[in-house]
């Protein structure tokens, strides 16, 4: 189950914009049918696709392919029980930075309101 290059670390990610998916493939240490299998399983996983209906990757694809290896070939996580935690990691981190917005907007708007009372 667990795939034995997996123990070696991975390579820092370069400073692009796209990723073609043999250069994710390197990235990840997955091969390509395998990126390609998880885009039918995780609905959040979607590269840009342009001529010929080539694969671009983004940064935020690459950082979730890694967390998705992570789940399946680490954690040893199902395909279903690596959907289930992103979406429901997906939900707590929106939560937060909601909260974390609407505690920055009434500390903007009590500052306000002590420069109005002056």
């Amino acid at each position: 189950m667990l795939d034995p290059g997996s123990n070696r670390e991975l390579p820092p990610i370069p400073a692009k914009r796209y990723f073609t998916i043999g250069e994710v493939s390197e990235l990840c240490d997955v091969k390509p049918h395998v990126l390609r299998y998880w885009e039918t399983e995780f609905t959040s996983l979607k590269p840009v696709k342009r001529r010929g209906n080539r694969r671009y990757y983004q940064r935020h694809d690459v950082l979730m392919i890694r967390q998705i290896r992570g789940l399946l070939y680490e954690q040893g996580y199902t395909i279903s029980g690596a959907r289930q935690r992103l979406e429901g990691e997906v939900g707590r981190v929106e939560t937060t930075l909601s909260a974390q917005i609407v505690k920055q907007v009434r500390m903007e708007l009590e500052e306000v309101l002590q420069l109005l009372r002056r």
